[in-house]
């Protein structure tokens, strides 16, 4: 009798359970979907918002063009020299633009990005005579930053503004001896003599970083070739301006690096004469941003519901 009374209860037991499971199976995906469905009507609302081109500065009259360098300078950055130069071709081609504004706040960034945006600048001002072209500077204009910056035909800073560190720098780390402690082996197999460069899991070559070095004196005297071409007798007689240090924008102005003090408003009031701004800096779409996110956000827990499942539901 007693081991009827058991079957019962675990088969009791074994159905609550089962639906319990189910239960928990079906309030998931509820919640799933419904955030699915919330996530769409989210993408389809601002997609049809993003159907109207709702300016946020005028298009006609006379007006100081605005293109913002901000945060890190590379490929897949929003300062990326692609994005900088589209707007600063928009900026100069529009027949209202009486005056450009590069705004940076900015650590610099990649070489090669920021000499593409130096030399389109320099592009655009022969083009564009007529148009002056000013640097105006936030918290920060550091190495690439100040690269770009150079290009204007004035720089503006606040006083508390950081400037300078005209260098470059390649840095890692290295974890051979760390292996060694541990007692592995490090198994690296190369075609090339030289494949194997600045491994950090191998004992540093002394003919490479002969090599690296040559490569950043190289790149660097590049940077200070086209800032003293740039800045001419403004720059002070000062070795320590090469050295990769950084000053603040008091300090700047009098070792020639910049030229005064002055804001973006100011700029554009008082040194340009068109005090309305508008701006034509290329970054992606606020709406865009925020409708990959979601996208994100939904895959993400359309995974997890759909693993999950496969360990619950029985």
């Amino acid at each position: 009798m007693s081991s009827e009374r058991s079957w019962e209860r675990e088969t009791i037991e074994k159905l609550a359970s089962a639906s319990l499971r189910e239960q928990k199976a079906n309030r998931r995906w509820g919640i799933f979907f419904k955030i699915l469905f919330f996530g769409y009507i989210v993408f389809i609302s601002f997609s049809f918002f993003d159907l109207f081109d709702f300016p946020s500065s005028p298009v006609s009259g006379q007006h100081t063009g605005l293109v913002q360098v901000f945060g890190e300078i590379g490929l897949e950055q929003d300062a990326s020299a692609g994005n900088v130069i589209n707007g600063l071709r928009e900026a100069f081609k529009n027949s209202g633009t009486k005056g450009v504004i590069i705004h940076i706040n900015s650590p610099g960034g990649s070489p090669a990005q920021s000499r593409r945006i130096f030399k389109n600048i320099l592009e655009l001002k022969e083009d564009y005579p007529e148009i002056p072209v000013y640097a105006v500077v936030e918290d920060i204009c550091a190495s690439g930053a100040y690269y770009v910056a150079v290009a204007a035909d004035k720089i503006f800073v606040d006083p508390a503004s950081i400037v300078g560190s005209i260098g470059v720098v390649i840095n890692g780390f290295g974890f051979s001896e760390s292996l060694k402690k541990l007692g592995i082996q490090r198994r690296l197999f190369t075609a090339g003599d030289n494949k194997g460069f600045l491994d950090p899991f191998s004992d540093l070559n002394p003919s490479h970083e002969k090599h690296v070095l040559a490569l950043l004196e190289q790149i660097h005297q590049q940077f200070k070739r086209n800032v003293k071409t740039s800045r001419g007798d403004r720059l002070a007689e000062n070795r320590d301006i090469f050295s990769g240090l950084i000053w603040t924008g008091e300090e700047s102005i009098k070792l020639g690096l910049v030229d005064h003090i002055g804001t973006i408003d100011y700029v554009a009031k008082e040194i340009i004469g068109a005090e309305v701004i508008m701006n034509f800096s290329h970054e992606p779409h606020f709406f865009d941003k925020l409708a990959t996110e979601i996208s994100g956000k939904v895959f993400d827990i359309a995974l997890s519901f759909f693993y999950e499942q496969q360990f619950v539901v029985k």
